[in-house]
């Protein structure tokens, strides 16, 4: 009886012990087939070359076949103005004439058409000035030129100082006003690139205006002097009418003018006394 248990028992372990290694096996074998699924089920992104920057260029750099490279870019995501070809980016027809950088490009930033020039094209101010806009210069100095530290892209608020002479008799002497804010500069003197590492005491800057606008900077600038004032780097605020004469800093109100003094009328007659002609004083009636 012993031996029929211990038979029993026997064959129980053995056949449990082949359950396991059937179940185990069969496990390692469905997660063999899941990695090997999830291995084979990878996405296919379509494409494009696209020309791209080795390095940081700058403002009024040439553009050379060494400073840019081809790259796999996803079709989807291509930017308007990429170039895809050596001979679309460097024709072949323009032998020795370069394109020129017009706007910062960052290391691996693809080259776009309105960042650099035409082959040969020189970068000028006129690639800054937008459709409608005129470019114009103001005289500055250390004072008026806020110390040297503007820069091309920078904002500023103009103002004029100068005497209106007899125009006003309640003002006397100067007056400043704000008479254009929120004016793009797009060149100090004659840098238009806005990668300057220094402080430039400039003695012009230009800036971008309306026709409108430049007819008052010119009026302006003949009639008195003008002083910028540096607008912060993502200010959208724009300044308000502002007007400061002598009178009103040093506190004195406007000027008060007398009433003109009213004449006494005079009213006569002309009488004839022989030969002579008399007037005769009359009281006026109205």
């Amino acid at each position: 009886m012993r031996a029929v248990f211990g038979l029993v028992l026997i064959v129980g372990v053995a056949l449990a012990g082949g359950a396991v290694m059937m179940a185990k096996n069969y496990i390692a074998t469905y997660q063999n087939a899941l990695a090997q699924a999830n291995a084979e089920k990878v996405e296919n992104i379509a494409t494009v070359d696209v020309f791209v920057a080795n390095q940081a260029l700058k403002y009024g750099e040439r553009l050379t076949k060494d400073a840019v490279r081809l790259v796999q870019w996803p079709q989807a995501s291509v930017p308007e103005g990429t170039y895809s070809t050596l001979d679309a980016l460097f024709p072949p027809d323009f032998k020795g004439e370069s394109r020129v950088v017009l706007r910062t490009i960052e290391r691996n930033e693809a080259v776009l058409r309105v960042k650099i020039t035409k082959p040969g094209e020189d970068a000028g101010i006129t690639s800054r000035l937008k459709r409608g806009m005129r470019a114009f210069a103001i005289k500055v100095d250390v004072s008026s030129g806020v110390s040297g530290f503007l820069r091309p892209g920078d904002r500023v608020d103009i103002y004029w100082t100068g005497s209106l002479g007899d125009t006003d008799d309640r003002r006397r002497g100067e007056l400043t006003r704000l008479i254009q804010p929120n004016i793009e500069l797009i060149a100090i003197d004659q840098s238009a690139g806005g990668d300057i590492d220094s402080a430039i005491i400039a003695r012009t800057v230009t800036v971008s205006a309306l026709p409108e606008q430049v007819a008052a900077l010119a009026q302006a600038q003949t009639t008195g002097s003008l002083s910028l004032s540096l607008v912060g780097a993502g200010d959208d605020t724009i300044a308000s009418f502002v007007e400061v004469d002598q009178r009103s800093l040093l506190g004195l109100g406007e000027r008060t003018i007398a009433p003109e003094r009213e004449q006494e009328r005079i009213c006569t007659i002309r009488t004839r006394r022989g030969a002579d002609v008399v007037e005769i004083p009359i009281p006026c009636n109205n």
